[in-house]
Formats: C-alpha cells, structure tokens, sequence
C-alpha cells in the first residue's frame, strides 16, 4: 500500500460546504471524516460526503467521449469529438441562426468553480441566446426580489441563524438540506442553538417535516398560500403599529405604498385560505415584530410555486420592516472572499427585467436565462429561432424539469445533442456525442457561489485528490477547448485557479485570503467572522435606496387576491416535493451508499386521504394529473396535512446505464409536474401545488 496522504477539503454535492478530512493513498480514499475545526460546519457531515468515493469508483461512468454511431455509443478520441461537436453545431447554426443552439447547465455547475468561470466563454462562443438552467427550476424568485428591491440579482439576504431569537421557516427544511439558498451546515444543532438561548424556531408547511419535528413548532399550511400568510403578517404589523424599520429606514422608499397594497389581506382571508387560525396568524406577527431579533426564511416550498416570486418579495419586506433586515439575528448579507456582487457591480445604472421575453409564450429572461418550462416549446415549435441542437452540461432535465417526459421527446426530434455529463442518463441517451466530465475528488475546489449564502462567512480552497481516468483533462478544460474549436480561437485561456486569484484581489479581504493562504489554513478554512452590516453601501439600484413595495410585484396582487385552490372532483387532492438526506441531484442515486436499503421513492398522504381511497400502507397507487400518470407504494403518515400528497424529487432513472439507480424502479415526480404552471413574475416552475388524483392498482 502506498503511503497515507491526509487533505482538508470542501464537499461541494450541496450547498452546505461541509468541511472533511480524507485520507487516501495513490489510488483510493480510505476514509472520509467531519472536520471538527472547520469554522463553518463545525463538525457535520452527512452521507453524501462519504459518497464521493463512489461517484469517482463508479463503474457506469463515462471515461471516454462516446460518439452515437446506428443508435450505439462508441468510443472516439477527444481531438475527434471536439471536431465532430464543432462541425454538427456550426452547421445548425449555418441552418438556423445562432439561436438555433440552445445550452442547459445543470445544479453541480453551481459547485464548480472552474465551469463558472469558463461556461460564459462557451455561450459567447455560440452566440446564442437560448440558454437554460436549473435555477429557473428553483430558486430564480430569490434573484427577482432582489433585483427589484436591491438592485442585484446576487444582493441576497441569509438569515443570521447564531443570533437570532425568533426564526419562522415557511416551505424550508433545513434540518435535511442544510440551508438551500442559506449555507448552514448541521442545521439541526443550529437551530437546537437557539432554543438553548430561549429563542423559538417556528415551521409553516404542508409536511411535519425532519426540520419541524425538531423545532417543535409547526403549523400546517395548504399548498400555494404561502404568500397569502406573508401578507396577513405584514397587514397584522401595520394594524398594530409594530412596524420600525431601525437603520434602514432613512434609505428605504415605499412604506405607505406597502402598507395600503397589504390592505385586503387581512389575517381573516388569510386563515380561510391557509387553514391556520387567524387568531394565530395576529399572535405570530405580533410576536415576531416584538422578538429582540427574529428572521423569516421561505425557500423550496414558497419559491417552487405559482406565487414564488411574492412569496420572496413578501418575506424581504416582513423582515425590513420589523428591523430585522441587515440586523445581527435578522436577514443579512455576507462579505465573502470572492464578492459575486462586486464583481458583476453596475452601482448607480438602470437595469432592464426582464430582460427579453421567451419566442413562443413570452416568458421573462432574468440572470440571462429563460425559464426551463419553456424550454420543450422552443424545441417544439417552428420559426425564427427555434432549437435544433442542444448542449447540456451536467444535467439531466428530463428528470428534474417540468414535464421532462416532453423534454425528453424534444430532444429525441433534434439535429444534433451533445453532453457533457458523467453518465447515460435519461436525458444525455438522446445526445450524439457525450464528453466525459470529472468528479469532485478530480477537481480543485472554491465554493464560488455558496459562500455568498453562508451564515459565517468563510474561505476555502483544495486542489485534486486524484488525477481524472485515462488521462482525461478537467471538465473546465473540456468546456474550454470546446469553446475554442467553435470560436476558432488558438489559446484557452488562463485557468480557473489563475482567474480566481485576480478575483480576490477584488474581494472584501484582498491580501487576507489568497489561494496560497487558504491551502496553508491550518483548519483547512479562513475564518472571516460573522455576518456584518453592510446594505447601506452595498445598494445597487439606481438611486442607491431599498425599494420596499416594486411594480412588478403589486401588479401581481390582484392575482393573489383572486386566488382558489385548483382541486375538483377529478383531481381532489395537492401534490408537493420534498428533500431527502441520502439524496440530492439524480446523478447521485448511483451511489451505492446512497439508494441502499428500502424503497424511498414513496407517496405520502394523510390517513384521512388513505381511508377516502381505499388505501393502505405499501400498497401501490397510481398518481395522475394534467400531464402523466405514475405509480408508487404508498406511505401512510400523519405527517402530511389531508389533502396533499407528498412525492420525493431525484428519482426515476429508467433508461439510462446506471446500474446502482436502477436496482429498484422508482418513479420521477417530473412525469406528473405540468410546464405550464409557473410563476409569471419570474418564469420559475411550480412544482407544488399541483392538482392530481389517487387510485388504487
């Protein structure tokens, strides 16, 4: 054996930056271990670090570019591949303009620094502007209130979780995900925190979730009324003149504007819609608006919905105006090392949102992207413009999109598809050409997006463990050369490491954290301490002022006042997602650590329900709604509220060669999610909410 190497490293699978300890010889990990001293999880880990073994030991992987030869994947050499790419897309583009191209990244690029920095000189390259995303799967109604009220898409509060006395969480479960859209690794002892200080941690969702069970507080809440109970808070602060927004009131425009638009949405309308007692909605204002410090946190439920983007507006403006908005144990904004706000500044210009709106339904581009429901029309539909060839970088829409059965037909009637993924997936089986891509453990780590989402802020780099198989050069290298070939130019470029380097000389601690300095952390992390105030000279709109009550979202109210839950007698009951700890993007349910044991793939609903249909425990019901039907054994539970049915998201692997995801048949939610449901504000897909019916196989 050879001889042990140690490293301290980032887990980059989610957004929780779990520090680790690996220990390894020249050829394999031995052990994967919590870094106890790193500043920012302290200690937590969860399964999907101890996994990264396997997504680098995975015998389904690709190795070799693999080229679709009368219907087979045979292997070609890269030189050929990257000719073979250029000349298939060049001749779409000859055929059918630049927009002809479309481009959909998926969630891991999130987590790589070095496909960051280099997919922009892929999409220039092309010149296309259909690009897509699985942040319009998610989270793009974060991004929208801030643009509108903060002036940047990436000026985004986080709760300030280490001192808070008073946390609501609506559609959030953090105790499972570690914080999406909020960087808190072992959330649970978090929030046990701020119980031990005398502080409450209060859970608004349809599912008893992980989180509630351990906050103790929970109230259910009907799907897709989310927004309903944020306005009936803020209506309840003003009726009772709790309001008082501290510091930020002297650069804060639109308080009387907000106060008479929240004035229908009163607690009374709120509890008939919501099912939570108005008497219970005035008490929570109450004590929110009167905690020392408190914080209001809406994620995957409030934002996946058909109200998404109010819900975000919504939950700014309760906390602006409580006090609790660039407040220690409020919402606040982090100082990372590598500032995605600095660098991207446009302080004291307008900017246009949206801005441009999609070819067949008009849907809004933010952030450069259109939404990914749309994405299957663009494909489908004739004209000026259409798809004929697509690139999807680590993704796999046709799982994790809207309606991806129709996606995955689109894709099957193009010119030409090319990926550049880890796997024959249910959506990369449809490409012509498939480039292997590299594994964390392969891969130099900077977390370039989710340090600006930490609840302290931190810094950390590492470089490979391993060297990639068969000598292949790094997924950022591939992503360049690409780009090269199409572009014609002679050189690649600087690397992602020489890059990051000129960008933190930019960042809030230039000359503190450079890449040799986090390398040498002792802890194998800077600490950069807690979050700090910081709004004031950080404002990116035009007039440098928080603008509390935007256009875009009162024009939107009316909508909501209008509002009534989509059951009938054919689909009588509400389906919604949920998270899952040993699980997270599709791609990872070929870890054999990660699907062993039973069936999680599972149904949930209320014994109420169950009776009503004449179901019982692991028996197999078919779901149907709108769009598809799908089957899945059913758990009985009293943890769901009557009426929603509740189905775990990142299954489905059918036709792809995943041996390890396919061990026992499950079932994508995406079969069953409708396109044509979103939020019109942001174009963001409404996977919750969704009407369906049950019935007994």
């Amino acid at each position: 054996m050879s001889d042990l190497k140690t490293q301290f490293r980032t887990c980059n699978i989610c957004e929780a930056m779990c520090g680790l300890i690996i220990t390894y010889d020249d050829t394999e990990v031995h052990s994967i271990k919590p870094n106890p001293k790193d500043p920012l999880s302290r200690g937590h880990i969860c399964p999907k670090a101890i996994a990264l073994q396997d997504f680098r030991t995975d015998p389904d992987r690709v190795t070799t570019p693999l080229k679709k030869v009368d219907g087979e994947f045979v292997p070609i050499s890269w030189d050929e591949a990257y000719a073979f790419a250029a000349h298939r897309l060049a001749a779409v583009q000859q055929a059918h303009g630049k927009d002809g191209v479309g481009i959909y990244l998926g969630n891991p690029n999130a987590h790589k620094f070095g496909n960051l920095l280099t997919l922009p000189g892929l999409v220039k390259a092309l010149g296309t502007s259909n690009r897509y995303s699985s942040a319009t799967a998610d989270q793009i109604p974060h991004h929208v209130a801030s643009i509108h009220m903060l002036g940047h898409p990436m000026l985004m509060p986080v709760p300030d979780v280490a001192r808070t006395d008073l946390m609501l969480i609506l559609g959030g479960n953090p105790v499972v995900s570690n914080g999406s859209m909020m960087t808190a690794p072992g959330f649970g002892k978090r929030m046990d925190e701020i119980k031990a200080r005398g502080g409450r941690v209060v859970v608004i969702d349809p599912r008893r979730t992980e989180t509630a069970a351990r906050a103790g507080e929970h109230l259910f809440i009907q799907p897709e009324t989310d927004a309903l109970l944020l306005l009936a808070l803020i209506h309840e602060v003003f009726a009772q003149g709790l309001e008082d927004l501290g510091a930020l009131a002297d650069i804060t425009d639109g308080v009387e504007v907000l106060k008479d638009a929240v004035q229908p949405f009163t607690a009374d309308k709120a509890a008939a819609m919501t099912g939570i007692e108005a008497q219970t909605i005035r008490d929570l204002a109450r004590d929110f608006a009167t905690a020392k410090s408190a914080v209001c946190y809406a994620r995957m439920g409030a934002s996946t919905q058909s109200f998404g983007s109010l819900c975000q507006w919504a939950n700014n403006a309760l906390n602006i105006i409580t006090g609790n908005f660039d407040s220690p144990g409020g919402a606040m904004f982090t100082t990372p090392a590598l500032d995605n706000v600095g660098m991207n500044s446009r302080k004291g210009k307008r900017r246009s949102y949206p801005e441009r709106r999609s070819r067949v339904s008009q849907q809004p581009l933010y952030n450069g992207e259109f939404p990914v429901s749309v994405m299957a029309e663009e494909m489908e539909t004739p004209g000026e413009g259409q798809i004929k060839a697509m690139i999807t970088v680590a993704g796999n829409p046709v799982l994790t999109a809207p309606n991806g059965q129709r996606i995955g037909r689109a894709f099957e009637a193009l010119d030409f598809m090319m990926s550049i993924d880890l796997h024959i997936n249910d959506t990369t089986r449809h490409a012509d050409l498939i480039l292997p891509a590299t594994v964390a453990l392969e891969e130099e780590v900077y977390d370039m997006v989710f340090h600006s989402f930490a609840v302290h802020n931190t810094a950390a780099f590492a470089k490979p463990v391993f060297a990639p198989p068969n000598g292949n050069p790094q997924e950022w290298e591939v992503i360049s050369r690409l780009a090269a070939k199409i572009s014609g130019a002679s050189s690649i470029g600087p690397s992602p490491t020489k890059m990051l380097e000129m960008l933190l000389q930019q960042g809030f601690h230039s000359g503190t954290v450079t890449v040799e300095t986090m390398l040498n952390a002792p802890s194998g992390a800077i600490d950069l301490g807690p979050l700090v105030s910081n709004l004031a000279d950080r404002l990116e709109t035009p007039d440098a002022r928080l603008h509390l009550a935007p256009e875009v979202f009162l024009a939107d109210l009316p909508r909501l006042l209008d509002f009534q839950p989509p059951v009938c007698d054919d689909f009588p009951l509400l389906m919604i997602g949920r998270r899952q700890v040993r699980s997270h993007n599709s791609w990872t349910q070929n870890s054999p650590r990660l699907v062993k044991g039973r069936n999680r793939c599972t149904v949930q609903l209320n014994p109420a329900d169950a009776a009503r249909f004449g179901l019982a425990e692991a028996q197999d019901v078919e779901i149907e709604s709108a769009v598809g039907a799908a089957r899945f054994p059913v758990e009985i539970t009293e943890e769901i509220a009557p009426g929603v049915v509740s189905i775990p998201q990142g299954w489905g692997q059918r036709k792809g060669k995943l041996s390890a995801a396919t061990r026992v048949q499950t079932v994508s939610i995406n079969d069953l999610t409708d396109d044509r449901r979103i939020d019109p504000i942001s174009g963001n897909a409404a996977f919750n909410g969704i009407p369906v019916r049950a019935r007994a196989v």
